[in-house]
């Protein structure tokens, strides 16, 4: 009899809730929900594990896999190789243990409904809120900051193709201002030197290049010299070259960058057509070894 007391007193002992217990900390994640294991349960509840769980087994109608399921043995092998564990407690759980949801625990406090049982299940359930609040704030700043960090590349990426040359250009007829502004764009890009092949030359492309500081060969096989005359007199950043083998019109720019334009420069905007960067070397090669 005196040893039976005896090991009843030793066994409440083991299973009486410390008040500074942090139930937060005995909730962890298993298959991507919110649990408590058994043991930790039994110990709110100042009870044995294996009485909680044959309650549960008895009311196993209760306790749908939503509500309560046991760890696989992989799960159980995880989980102890992510909490830190005594001695003791590795003893106490040798096999995979039983884990209830928040539902469980809810329905735990139906057939476990003692008064201490009752008052820990009211903190395990604030527990549970708790951390699901704090993992809903948790995740409202990560995708605050996942979409600020979306919005800064998207900002950079717009940034990056404003500033990004584009190779091929397309003017509808009409668009004359916008012609002639990428024209001057292009002129800009020269550090040095310009080299213009168009057969059909006239004051229009001579306004434009009295607006830079590049020396420019025009190379064409008609003109009206009394506008290039004219022209010479104030300006003399242009020379003049007749050369009647070329059919299309091209811009070299310090004989390292073509362009291809699909319409005379005195018609820039007046029809459909393209401004077209090259980026072949070997066509810019051929085009400057034939200017020789």
């Amino acid at each position: 009899m005196y040893l039976l007391k005896r090991k009843e007193v030793i066994v409440i002992n083991d299973l009486v809730e410390k008040e500074d217990i942090e139930v937060e900390n005995m909730i962890y994640e298993i298959r991507g929900k919110q649990v408590m294991i058994a043991r930790d349960l039994a110990k709110l509840y100042h009870v044995e594990t294996r009485v909680l769980i044959q309650k549960v087994k008895r009311n196993i109608e209760r306790f749908p896999k939503d509500f309560c399921f046991q760890m696989t043995e992989l799960e159980f092998e995880n989980w102890k190789s992510q909490i830190v564990m005594s001695n003791s407690d590795k003893m106490g759980l040798r096999r995979a243990p039983y884990v209830f949801t928040e539902q469980g625990v809810a329905m735990l406090s139906a057939i476990i409904n003692t008064k201490v049982a009752i008052n820990a299940s009211i903190r395990i359930i604030n527990a549970f809120v708790a951390m699901r609040k704090y993992i809903s704030s948790d995740l409202m700043e990560h995708s605050k900051m996942l979409i600020s960090h979306e919005n800064r590349l998207t900002l950079l990426e717009n940034t990056f193709d404003n500033f990004k040359e584009k190779n091929n250009h397309i003017f509808f007829e009409g668009q004359i201002y916008d012609a002639y502004s990428l024209m001057l764009k292009i002129f800009d890009n020269a550090e040095t030197s310009i080299i213009i092949i168009d057969n059909y030359i006239d004051k229009n492309i001579l306004d434009i290049l009295s607006k830079t500081n590049k020396q420019v060969t025009l190379i064409t096989n008609k003109y009206k010299i009394q506008d290039y005359e004219k022209y010479r007199e104030q300006y003399n950043n242009v020379t003049l070259v007749i050369d009647n083998s070329f059919h299309d019109r091209f811009i070299i720019l310090d004989k390292k960058v073509l362009y291809h334009s699909g319409a005379s420069f005195k018609d820039l905007g007046k029809n459909c057509f393209s401004i077209t960067k090259i980026e072949d070397k070997g066509i810019l090669h051929n085009l400057l070894d034939k200017l020789k």
